[in-house]
């Protein structure tokens, strides 16, 4: 490797991203289904034909192209090689050669090296990068030849190398060489002098290339288990393989350090290719996120090489990006190489993939050789928040997307006025323009504001200044804390949110609950998100407000014990005041999706989309309003209970009140009185307890009191029964009547049973239910016609399960007839001694007559309750 001479300071160059593609061979699907290829290559250019249009050709230029699809043959020790001197194979050795040697030589120099795979599923990404057998990629070929040349250069040189492998899945971080996972995954952290990083990261230094080949199969395997346990394919997820390689000269006592990141990204197929399924057909299938947020990025740095005034690059939307950040438009030498499959079946995604090469390869980046002196650290550059400079000038600019303000400012939610800064005899003043979005200290403001030195401003959704005084205002102060996430958690503040609202301290404790504590990070993370996509609804005229919410925040188990905490994204419909609930990954998901259509809202001006494919469109679902706890313990001692208990919803708020009563009855239904009552619940022991529960009314419904077209229901559980019991739905009315009775009976309550009644409440759900606005009388018609018919197919099955139980249950009965007729045939012996033994016999018989019949009455009990759940929950949405 070329050592250059050291001791003087580099001046930064302009490199741009280098971008290799490579064609791959037909698998076997592609052969099975007789697909043609469509890709050609032509002195370094790379040509595409549209298969549905024979003479819609689109040609493309790379700085390396690979034609790996076809002319090659296996030698004696599996390698794939050229079939003859004609062929213009392409086998890793050639693929090493020009990029592998290419990150080491940036190495050995002191540059960071960073190498991209990205491509669609299938495509061979991981072939290049890691290789299958004897056909080794180029992180193992990169990893060997770099401790081959540490061998061979140890004089006056002493290197230190570090290995780290993590996983992005679904935007969270998994340490592949640790084994212990951190919920809600590991975190990435922001440091003046370091950039980002990933906290609590497994760094393990290495002497030779055994080692490394150890830890990537450690770390591989765990990845495997990670995909199995999260239904996930290691194709849906980010791997991340990331050398530090230091070289102390002794002689010149100075150190050269560089950075090598090889990442595997995760499929970039389409869905609907993929087959993916989940949230009509969307959850799951976009969970690669950081895709979306790095083609975001890639193109904003397109933009400004093309001498296009860019003044946000979103690093901040991903967890990859921001990890990637020195690699696009940074401190690094950066390579992609895209995958790409030749077959006209994949013609969409091959040229997606084209597309996304040939924008990268206009980014462009500052790589520096990173020296110092031995006994300093080396420093990465971090840019501070952008601040408004020269405030002492007397005088007002404008912000705003428009060329005419002052400062030029674009980002999601700026309008062309945004807002004005106004310096009077020493004075900074901000006012917001009209309605537009300005925030100050995590509070938003409509009027003209004071600012005072190292206040936080947030312009639009997520634009986010420090505002820095004259200075005679400024002290010594460390800027450093005034990172994004100081702005994300002031503004959770703000919202009433922050660790002690969620209670995330234990009595008696000072250390903070872990999961609680990942929750508050999952708000906190969630919450620029959630402004973003408000915003493209409001541009896209979507009528969407969407709002963070954290489930079971005041919730408890029967026990009165808390119920784990998530965060989840409250949707509400402006106008129609329909209402969806939406899991943190459906939102985030969704988000993305919402992002790819206001982006084509911006290049079109149309928004214009299929129903079943707009991400701000969901079917009406019911919502759980909150939970009421009615304890039982007044039961065990056959006393009757009558109350009026608040439904708390995910707030912690009154939602609703519950009167329900719950009365210990005869297995008759009469209810009992004073003196059936018991002092010790274990007199009960053994006995059939008998009890109704009456559910009365609700009062109050907030639900209801929103929008008159709903309803609600309610729905509770007893004990071991399987099934969930709900009541008839109600609509259009605040404080609907309910007068809904069932009976219970345990015919030998055990002592879990009594202890149960001593110990547990229960619990009563309400749900709130949303009336299907139609567009459509006709189609109305047909539909209700079509649930006709279904429920009389439902009812028809019911019928003939029904029979099915009583047949079971007459059989029983059969054998137990049978079996009473033996023992009344069974005469007593003459013989003294074999009376013992015939009683014996007589005993035991009797006992398995009376465990058939019980097992059997049993049985009938629990067909027959299943069989009526089942229609009682087909027939609710005809109720509806």
């Amino acid at each position: 490797m070329d050592n250059e001479k050291m001791g003087r300071v580099p001046v930064p160059r302009s490199d741009s991203v280098r971008v290799a593609v490579r064609v791959r061979p037909f698998s076997q699907r592609e052969k099975n289904s007789g697909s043609q290829c469509v890709i050609s290559m032509h002195s370094g250019n790379i040509s595409i034909r549209d298969p549905k249009n024979e003479e819609r050709v689109k040609t493309f230029t790379f700085d390396l192209t690979y034609w790996s699809h076809d002319g090659f043959q296996k030698d004696e020790d599996g390698v794939l090689i050229p079939s003859d001197p004609a062929s213009k194979f392409a086998g890793q050795s050639d693929v090493f050669h020009d990029i592998g040697r290419g990150i080491l030589d940036s190495a050995w120099r002191g540059y960071n090296a960073t190498l991209l795979a990205y491509g669609q599923t299938g495509s061979g990404k991981s072939y290049s990068m890691i290789g299958f057998g004897t056909n080794k990629g180029l992180i193992p070929r990169v990893c060997e030849e770099l401790f081959q040349a540490i061998e061979k250069q140890k004089e006056n040189l002493e290197p230190q190398v570090m290995f780290s492998m993590l996983e992005i899945y679904n935007e969270q971080i998994r340490d592949l060489l640790s084994r212990t996972k951190a919920p809600g995954g590991l975190r990435v952290r922001e440091d003046q002098q370091l950039g980002f990083f990933v906290e609590g990261l497994k760094w393990v230094p290495c002497e030779n290339y055994a080692q490394i080949e150890k830890l990537v199969e450690q770390g591989s395997k765990i990845r495997m288990t990670a995909s199995t346990n999260m239904n996930a394919s290691s194709s849906r997820s980010h791997m991340l393989i990331a050398i530090q390689f230091k070289q102390v000269f002794l002689d010149t006592a100075l150190t050269k350090r560089s950075s090598i990141n090889m990442v595997d990204l995760a499929g970039s197929e389409r869905q609907r290719s993929s087959g993916s399924e989940g949230d009509r057909l969307r959850e799951g299938s976009r969970v690669n996120l950081s895709l979306t947020s790095l083609g975001n990025v890639i193109s904003a740095l397109a933009d400004l090489a093309m001498g296009k005034k860019v003044l946000h690059i979103p690093y901040r939307d991903s967890v990859l990006t921001k990890l990637l950040q020195s690699a696009l438009g940074g401190n690094s030498r950066t390579t992609l190489i895209a995958a790409l499959s030749p077959a006209d079946i994949c013609y969409e995604e091959t040229l997606s993939t084209l597309r996304y090469a040939e924008r990268a390869k206009k980014v462009r980046n500052r790589a520096v050789i990173n020296t110092c002196p031995l006994a300093r650290a080396s420093r990465a550059e971090n840019a501070l928040l952008l601040g408004f400079r020269g405030a002492g000038a007397a005088g007002s600019c404008d912000v705003g997307r428009a060329a005419s303000n002052a400062i030029c400012l674009q980002g999601l939610g700026i309008s062309d006025k945004h807002a004005s800064f106004v310096n009077l005899d020493g004075k900074v003043t901000v006012a917001p323009h009209s309605k537009c979005k300005v925030i100050v200290n995590g509070v938003p403001v409509t009027g003209r504001t004071k600012l005072q030195h190292l206040d936080r401003i947030i312009l639009g959704s997520n634009s986010a200044f420090l505002y820095v005084g004259f200075p005679s205002e400024r002290g010594a102060e460390d800027l450093s804390r005034f990172d994004y996430d100081f702005f994300q958690l002031e503004r959770a503040a703000a919202e009433g949110v922050s660790v002690a609202t969620l209670g995330c301290v234990s009595p008696g404790d000072d250390q903070a609950d872990p999961s609680i504590l990942a929750v508050f990070q999952d708000y906190v993370k969630l919450m620029p998100l959630v402004v973003e996509a408000n915003q493209m609804s409001e541009e896209l005229k979507k009528g969407l407000t969407m709002e963070l919410k954290v489930k079971n925040l005041a919730s408890s188990d029967s026990r009165g014990y808390d119920l784990q905490k998530e965060v989840m994204v409250k949707v509400t419909k402006q106008g129609t005041h329909e209402v969806w609930i939406w899991s943190k990954a459906k939102f985030i998901n969704r988000k993305f999706l919402m992002e790819e259509l206001y982006q084509r809202f911006l290049e079109s001006r149309d928004s214009h989309v299929a129903q079943e494919d707009d991400p701000f469109w969901d079917p009406l679902e019911v919502v759980h309003l909150g939970s009421a706890h009615v304890w039982l313990q007044p039961l065990a001692h056959c006393m009757m209970l009558e109350e009026q208990v608040e439904f708390l919803n995910c707030d912690g708020l009154e939602e609703a009140v519950l009167h329900i009563r719950i009365t210990p009855c005869s297995p008759e239904g009469w209810a009992h009185g004073e003196e059936d009552m018991v002092i010790d619940p274990l007199e009960l022991l053994g006995k059939r307890i008998d009890f109704q529960t009456h559910i009365v009314r609700c009062l109050g419904v907030k639900w209801l009191k929103e929008d008159g077209s709903r309803g609600i229901q309610m729905g509770y559980k007893i004990y071991d029964l399987p099934n969930t019991l709900y009541t008839k739905p109600v609509w259009k009315s605040v404080n609907p009547r309910i007068e809904e009775t069932v009976h219970f009976a345990a015919l030998g309550a055990s002592r879990e049973f009594l202890d149960y009644l001593l110990t547990n409440a229960l619990i009563v759900d309400l749900w709130g239910l949303q009336a299907q606005k139609l567009d459509n009388p006709e189609g109305a018609t047909r539909t209700a016609a079509r649930e006709a018919k279904q429920v009389c197919a439902q009812q028809a099955s019911s019928d003939a399960q029904l029979a099915r139980a009583l047949k079971v249950f007459y059989q029983g009965m059969g054998v137990a007839r049978g079996q009473l007729l033996r023992l009344r045939r069974c005469r007593p012996p003459e013989d003294d001694q074999m009376l013992r033994p015939f009683v014996h016999q007589q005993s035991q018989m009797l006992k398995d007559l009376e465990d058939l019949l019980e097992s059997s009455l049993h049985k009938l009990k629990a067909d027959v309750a299943f069989i009526v759940k089942k229609r009682k929950e087909y027939l609710l949405p005809s109720q509806q």
